[in-house]
């Protein structure tokens, strides 16, 4: 399972997130969207754990406002969340025949004027779903679906919060990025016992967002000006691991904003074999890429017709499910796969041991080496607090495997050299 996200300054306000055009759930068994008839605006579900995806039509009595939040649920009904004013109204739209039921499931009232509230992703199992409400000096969850009553307040967070990854496949631990005395670190959210910890803390003085995070795997998709401050850059890390995060630079692409949304799942105790699927916006459109930690380059794909930008998944045998609409396919899906890995060979008995990704050297997560195209930022623990060069050749103790179920914070890091490249 896959879950994402990435702010800027607020929640809703960042352009550089997967667009929320059209959301699936956590399985990718349904995804809703706003589509359009003329000039109104209404509900549609997808189904898309079938033979062939379908698309069933879900309108009320009145047109939608365009920024109307949906939200599949895993029984497939759609959380719809309207605004008017500083109310928000929850409720549970499910097809009845010809026409859509609909079952209210509570209200709130932002009193504070200039508080945002949104939708968190989907949350696993996908029985409950979460917004953030977030304000000028505090943010705080809260359960709107999937209760015994209405929006309940489960937590609140100090600072400004926006983002959301599940860290758990229970729902309960919940990573948001914090905006707090003018820097942005990613916390951990318990939202069962309503505690706040530190998750995300590469140097005092960078701004450290978590975009997406794997559970099988373990792998992190971070964005960090950490390696060229002034300049948020993309890498990865394996959570619960004293492996430094990598900045690689085969994702920096000149004119280019990459944004990841999907990674491969099933690869048990592999990261680096994991597939991550990045929208790509540059000059001449927005198209897509293929990325493994393992390998120095990313591969460019064009995106299908009608794309609903920013939406897919990955099966766990490396294809990657991309919904889209046109006039002629108002409900389909197209598959990318994600080509093989070129075989390694085997490193003769004695030779000197490589960089990751050249012969006989181990890319998994038990061992680790210098980054093959990029920066390694490390982070305490087995090793020292520094940031290592491009190519030092300082191996990394090898962690085992974590006992715990809750994530290792990854800390601070601070840097004593700047790293770039």
């Amino acid at each position: 399972m896959t879950v994402c996200a990435i702010e800027s300054r607020s929640v809703g306000e960042d352009d550089r997130s997967p667009g929320r055009g059209c959301v699936l759930t956590a399985d990718g068994a349904y995804a809703a969207r706003l589509a359009r008839s003329g000039d109104s605006w209404f509900p549609e579900r997808w189904t898309l754990d079938g033979p062939e995806p379908y698309a069933v039509p879900l309108p009320g009595n009145q047109p939608e406002e365009p920024g109307t939040e949906l939200q599949p649920l895993g029984d497939g009904r759609v959380l719809i969340h309207r605004r008017a004013a500083r109310r928000h109204l929850f409720a549970l739209l499910y097809p009845t025949g010809p026409g859509t039921g609909e079952l209210p499931l509570g209200a709130m009232e932002c009193a504070t004027p200039g508080t945002r509230l949104t939708l968190l992703p989907p949350a696993p199992g996908g029985a409950r779903a979460y917004a953030v409400s977030v304000g000028a000096r505090s943010s705080a969850v809260w359960q709107v679906a999937g209760g015994s009553s209405g929006p309940a307040r489960l937590a609140e967070v100090p600072g400004r919060c926006s983002g959301g990854v599940w860290l758990d496949r229970a729902g309960r631990l919940l990573a948001l990025d914090r905006e707090l005395e003018g820097r942005t670190k990613t916390v951990v959210v318990d939202l069962e016992r309503g505690e706040v910890s530190p998750l995300l803390q590469i140097a005092p003085d960078s701004d450290d967002r978590l975009l997406l995070a794997d559970l099988d795997s373990g792998l992190l998709l971070i964005s960090s000006d950490a390696p060229s401050p002034g300049q948020e850059r993309l890498g990865w890390g394996i959570l619960g691991s004293t492996l430094p995060v990598r900045f690689p630079t085969s994702l920096r692409l000149p004119e280019c904003t990459a944004v990841p949304f999907a990674i491969q799942p099933g690869q048990v105790l592999e990261p680096e074999d994991c597939a991550v699927a990045l929208r790509i916006d540059g000059p001449v459109g927005t198209w897509v890429g293929l990325w493994r930690p393992a390998e120095r380059r990313v591969r460019h794909l064009a995106a299908p017709e009608g794309w609903l930008t920013g939406a897919g998944l990955w099966t766990p045998d490396g294809v990657l499910r991309l919904p889209y609409a046109t006039r002629e396919t108002p409900c389909g899906v197209a598959e990318l796969r994600m080509p093989e890995r070129e075989p390694r060979a085997e490193r003769p008995a004695g030779a000197a041991a490589g960089r990751p990704g050249e012969a006989g050297q181990p890319t998994g997560p038990g061992r680790a080496g210098p980054d093959p195209d990029g920066a390694a930022v490390r982070t305490p623990g087995a090793v020292s607090r520094r940031a290592a060069e491009p190519d030092s050749s300082d191996p990394v103790a090898t962690p085992g495997e974590p006992a715990s179920h809750r994530p290792v914070p990854l800390q601070q890091a601070p840097l004593e050299r700047l790293v770039t490249n």
